[in-house]
Parts: C-alpha cells; sequence; structure tokens
C-alpha cells in the first residue's frame, strides 16, 4: 500500500499544477466566436506559412574512462566512449507561422493575454460556470479550467 501511495502522491501533485492560459482577447466576445476565429486565424498562418520540419542532432559528448587503483598501487585506466547526440526535429517556420496568427487575430481586433490559474481561495467564492462571453479583465484575474476543456476566467471583485 504504501509503495502505491509514493506513487500516487506525484502524479497527484503534477496535475494539480496548472500553467497560465494563454488566449486571444477582445472583451464583450463570445468564447465560440473567439475560438472560430482562432482556428480561422491558425488555418490562414499554416496555408501562408507551411510547416519546415528539419531533423537536428546536438552534439556528442565524450566520457572519459576512469583510473582504478588496487592497494598495491598498481593503477588500470578504463577506455572513454562517446555518447551520440540527441536527434530531434524542429519546425524552422513556427515562430512566423506565430506572428501571421497574431497578425491575423489582431486585424480581428483581438490581442494575446496570458492568465494565472487561480488559487483555491478565489474558486471557492465564486459558482463553477464556463465562461462563454470574455469579461473584463485586470491584472487580478486568473482562470479555473474544467474537465471537459473549457474554462471560467475570474476577477476578484467583480460579480461572477
Amino acid at each position: 500500500m504504501k509503495s502505491v501511495l509514493r506513487l500516487l502522491f506525484p502524479i497527484m501533485a503534477l496535475s494539480a499544477c496548472e500553467g497560465p492560459l494563454a488566449l486571444y482577447y477582445r472583451e464583450g466576445e463570445s468564447v465560440s466566436r473567439l475560438q472560430t476565429e482562432t482556428t480561422q486565424c491558425q488555418v490562414q498562418a499554416v496555408n501562408e506559412v507551411p510547416v519546415a520540419n528539419q531533423t537536428r542532432q546536438s552534439p556528442p559528448t565524450y566520457w572519459p574512462g576512469r583510473t582504478y587503483c588496487d592497494g598495491r598501487g598498481r593503477c588500470y585506466r578504463s577506455p572513454g566512449w562517446w555518447q551520440p547526440g540527441r536527434v530531434y526535429t524542429v519546425d524552422v517556420n513556427q515562430g512566423l507561422r506565430n506572428q501571421v496568427e497574431a497578425q491575423c487575430m489582431a486585424k480581428k481586433g483581438f490581442r494575446p493575454i496570458s492568465l494565472p490559474p487561480c488559487k483555491q481561495n478565489v474558486k471557492s467564492q465564486v459558482p463553477a460556470v464556463p465562461t462563454t462571453t470574455l469579461p473584463p479583465v485586470g491584472t487580478q484575474s486568473c482562470y479555473v479550467k474544467f474537465d471537459n476543456g473549457s474554462f471560467q476566467i475570474i476577477t476578484p471583485g467583480q460579480p461572477g
């Protein structure tokens, strides 16, 4: 039982950690319209700046051998070895594609924002209702993410 708990606690801790919510924002806009506009701009961006993957490899690493000495003062050296570099793929157009998407959304009146996850004491003060219309946001605004992928934007001090 103890080994199960040791495995369960790190998983629970990781699932409880959420990063910031990055989204395009225009006060008063519906979330469904935001999603539609975002998808249209993403499609436009990928059509204008297609994926261009390049395979790359990090440099290899040399691990020198070790010297071992016995009790009689005789020393031996084990051979060193090379560890090959890691092979990975990079989409060299990703940055430009992100710019095209952001410019498209800006033309539609949206700007990018990032909201931190709400702390438990903030979450508990308002009913859990997914946001359907983007509310006014401020420096204290935060978000709650639901299991179905929807979210709720909360600004403490403003009605829910």
